[in-house]
């Protein structure tokens, strides 16, 4: 069975975060779900999170980060790598199939269940099916407009939903700074 469900985009601009995703989820061709929640304050509101990948894989991830930040005294790049490395060589953590954005007020990170973390130049990124797209329309936005974070990360989820078949309009946003 494939699950295909999830947009989740990352913008910081101007000392504001805003981390959007669509509430789409979709098994095999149906949509079986509108309104689902993929993105997250953790930590004390000190970061969010949004997370690609099935539901259990998602909450197991999710916890683990979450604790990992605590463990670092909220240093949200330390606790990625930290995660990151933990997801990579735990026997059963690396059989999961996910993608994390993880955000506070400094910076925007992807993780990987690989051992990556990335911080994009931009301070702007997507995952997850139309993920490409909102990231793209987003980049635009940065270069473009005057728009904040949220407006951004919004106007970016629209185009993805027009674009990809696995997205739709249901959008939340999640912000801090």
């Amino acid at each position: 069975m494939v699950i295909r469900s999830t947009t989740v985009l990352a913008v910081r601009r101007n000392g504001v975060t805003a981390m959007a995703a669509d509430g789409q989820v979709t098994l095999q061709d149906r949509t079986i779900k509108h309104t689902a929640r993929k993105v997250r304050s953790i930590n004390n509101g000190s970061a969010l999170i949004g997370i690609a990948g099935s539901a259990a894989d998602a909450q197991t991830l999710a916890d683990r980060i979450e604790s990992k930040l605590q463990a670092s005294n909220g240093n949200l790049r330390r606790a990625a790598v930290e995660f990151a490395k933990e997801w990579r060589s735990d026997k059963v953590l690396r059989h999961l199939d996910a993608m994390i954005l993880a955000a506070d007020k400094e910076c925007v990170l992807a993780i990987g269940g690989d051992g990556n973390v990335l911080e994009p130049d931009e301070g702007v990124i997507g995952i997850g099916s139309g993920g490409g797209y909102a990231h793209a329309a987003a980049l635009a936005l940065i270069r473009g407009t005057e728009l904040g974070a949220e407006q951004i990360a919004r106007a970016a989820l629209e185009v993805s939903a027009e674009i990809c078949i696995f997205t739709n309009d249901k959008i939340i946003i999640e912000t801090i700074g």
